[in-house]
């Protein structure tokens, strides 16, 4: 059963998740905290940023560690299997309908469409990482990590994978 719901987990957000990894994003949160409660929120944030400071599809690594957290190297390969299914899936049967109406408007409007949901979704997730954040460290402690971090990527244009790795450090020796 445990394995069924890493599958769930990760197959779920991939076919509900249109446009990729940022869009799946709040999704797998929704499965892994909520539904789940494998993790807290604190730690799901703290894995993507983790994630995201490495190269490769954000929704593979994701359901990589996670499958192997709960289930071992067999959940690891479940997770990863059941991210890209839909995808794979959907290629393989509409491959060439797809491509036939690749320039239609109105899949160019659909798309219009769900950036703007997506948007949102990931407004919200960032919101309850900010939340759960503020109630552990407190506001100035959140502040002062934000804004170095947006000085350091937007103003001084460090890459984010170092300002990641410089926010753990931070949190783990003075925090």
């Amino acid at each position: 059963m445990k394995y069924w719901h890493i599958f769930l987990a990760f197959f779920i957000p991939g076919i509900l998740g249109y446009g990729g990894g940022p869009a799946s994003i709040p999704l797998v949160e929704n499965e892994v905290v909520r539904r789940y409660e494998w993790m807290s929120v604190q730690e799901f944030s703290e894995m993507l940023a983790l994630a995201n400071s490495l190269p490769g599809p954000i929704a593979t690594k994701l359901a990589g560690y996670i499958g192997y957290v709960e289930g071992g190297p067999l959940g690891a390969v479940i997770g990863v299997f059941a991210a890209v299914a839909p995808s794979l899936i959907i290629m393989i049967l509409l491959l060439g309908v797809l491509y036939k109406y690749k320039d239609s408007p109105k899949v160019q409007r659909l798309t219009l469409y769900v950036r703007p949901v997506i948007a949102i979704l990931l407004g919200v997730m960032a919101w309850r990482f900010f939340q759960t954040s503020y109630e552990r460290i407190g506001l100035w402690q959140v502040l002062l990590i934000t804004i170095s971090s947006f000085l350091l990527i937007e103003r001084m244009r460090i890459h984010p994978a170092i300002v990641i790795g410089i926010t753990l450090v931070y949190g783990a020796f003075l925090l």
